[in-house]
């Protein structure tokens, strides 16, 4: 069987739906209630953690394995950019150059 990476996110939402089934069931075997005011909020709240535990794990992830992305070229003149940034300057508005400018 090949081996698959961990996720979170499901082994919690199991783990948690796990716990409830089985906490409504012994509740009924004994005639006790659960109140559902207490379960239903922290089942919210549990599974919105293990969302954000597997969001933060997968960036975590991807940011070991990917490359930053290059730096983009500077805008030509003559380019809807490179008019804006002449905008700008006559405005006084660009406060630095760009490297490669042709000012």
């Amino acid at each position: 069987m090949r081996k698959h990476p961990l996720d979170l996110f499901s082994l919690i939402a199991g783990t948690l739906f796990t716990v409830v089934a089985t906490l409504y069931l012994v509740a009924s075997l004994n005639d006790f209630s659960v109140n559902g005011r207490i379960v239903i909020p922290v089942t919210f709240i549990v599974l919105g953690t293990a969302g954000l535990a597997g969001a933060v794990l997968a960036m975590a992830r991807r940011g070991r394995t990917e490359a930053p992305a290059p730096p983009a070229a500077p805008a030509a003149p003559g380019t809807p950019e490179g008019d804006l940034d002449a905008h700008l300057r006559e405005l006084g508005l660009l406060d630095r150059e760009r490297p490669g400018s042709d000012r």
